[in-house]
């Protein structure tokens, strides 16, 4: 089996991995821009795997007027700054593991360095030409779309808890949606639950972002609720207006958004870290669900873009449809610019009215449909 595509031409990676096979090594692309091209996904990343010491791939890299970062010597990673970055990493196996993290030792033997990976669709590697390396025989499970552990699944697990995640995660990017989730791998988390709590805020946040991400993360999202994962990473939340979410983000042609997916699952947020920024965002949308304001006045208050994600988000939890003449609603109070202000009122109420009155002008010409002009609502 050869893979091709326009990655396996970068001028960088080839030129690096010569260098590295004429000083006598191996070196092979590895994880993720095997996977993605094997199926017909773009490649962003390009990682190498090889046998050599990071200290020696430094030597080699620079030599021949490379710039290397020591970007996780501890793991056998270093950086080679070429076109694109390129993250090569030293064969490894771990020697010791906590949960968290790994304490791992170099090693020459490719299958070594497979074993320790978490999913046997990431456990596949490819020579300079594409010629697929296959050690542990995963490529039927990515052909196959099956996100499946590598060796036994709760041992993969307890070596990293946050594998728990990835694991619904890559099934919501990587999976079969109709071949729904391996039975082991499903037990394998529900059964290392508790796992999650030693794992920190950020790392949980990161990843529940990234599958949300996901063009359809709703049967995974579906399955973390009914294994109990969900409510660990997200106590209170709800899973069942996820999937009536999607379809009309696709109705609409919207791209998929995961503080959107994120305010229809409802639950307490503090355990994801999540940003200054993106509480406040989710803040907002959750209070506007709840609210009374219609999409024109969202629009005008909010934003044309944050009303439209209300109303889709009040559309899936309630079951109705979104209106017909949405984009014009959203239009209208975008477009919308209140004719009167304080300066006003100044001379016409005593300054503490003035506030009030404001207030009152501002009701009534947004239930005007924004038609009343400064005359209508000063006379």
């Amino acid at each position: 089996m050869r893979l091709d595509g326009l990655w396996l031409n970068d001028p960088g990676a080839r030129r690096l991995m010569a260098l590295l096979d004429a000083a006598g090594h191996r070196a092979l692309f590895v994880g993720g821009c095997v996977r993605n091209a094997a199926l017909g996904i773009a490649v962003d990343d390009i990682d190498i795997a090889t046998d050599a010491l990071p200290a020696r791939v430094t030597d080699l890299a620079e030599a021949e007027g490379f710039r290397v970062l020591p970007t996780g010597l501890d793991h056998g990673t270093v950086t080679v700054l070429g076109p694109r970055p390129l993250e090569v990493t030293t064969f490894r196996k771990d020697v010791e593991t906590d949960g968290r993290r790994a304490v791992v030792a170099f090693c020459a033997d490719v299958a070594e360095d497979a074993a320790r990976r978490d999913f046997t669709m990431n456990a596949l590697y490819a020579k300079a030409d594409g010629t697929l390396v296959d050690p542990l025989g995963g490529w039927p499970d990515l052909m196959a779309r099956r996100v499946r552990f590598v060796g036994d699944a709760r041992q993969r697990i307890e070596e990293d808890y946050l594998r728990i995640l990835r694991y619904f995660r890559f099934h919501a990017w990587y999976g079969d949606p109709s071949g729904g989730l391996d039975a082991e791998a499903l037990a394998a988390c529900a059964a290392s639950a508790d796992g999650l709590a030693r794992l920190s805020a950020e790392r949980v946040g990161r990843e529940v972002v990234k599958l949300l991400a996901a063009p359809d993360p709703a049967p995974s999202v579906a399955a973390m609720g009914q294994s109990g994962i969900l409510s660990r990473v997200l106590p209170g939340a709800d899973a069942v207006h996820l999937a009536p979410l999607v379809h009309l983000e696709g109705v609409l042609g919207v791209a998929p958004d995961p503080l959107r997916r994120l305010a229809s699952l409802g639950g307490d947020p503090g355990g994801l870290r999540l940003s200054r920024k993106d509480r406040r965002a989710l803040d907002t949308l959750r209070h506007a669900i709840a609210g009374g304001a219609g999409a024109s006045e969202l629009a005008w208050r909010l934003g044309r873009e944050t009303a439209r994600d209300v109303e889709l988000l009040r559309a899936a939890a309630f079951g109705a449809p979104l209106p017909a003449d949405l984009d014009a609603r959203l239009d209208r109070g975008a477009e919308a610019v209140l004719p009167v202000s304080g300066a006003d009122l100044t001379g016409r109420h005593a300054g503490r009215e003035i506030g009030a009155r404001l207030a009152e002008l501002e009701r009534r010409w947004i239930d005007s449909g924004f038609t009343l002009s400064r005359d209508d609502l000063l006379s």
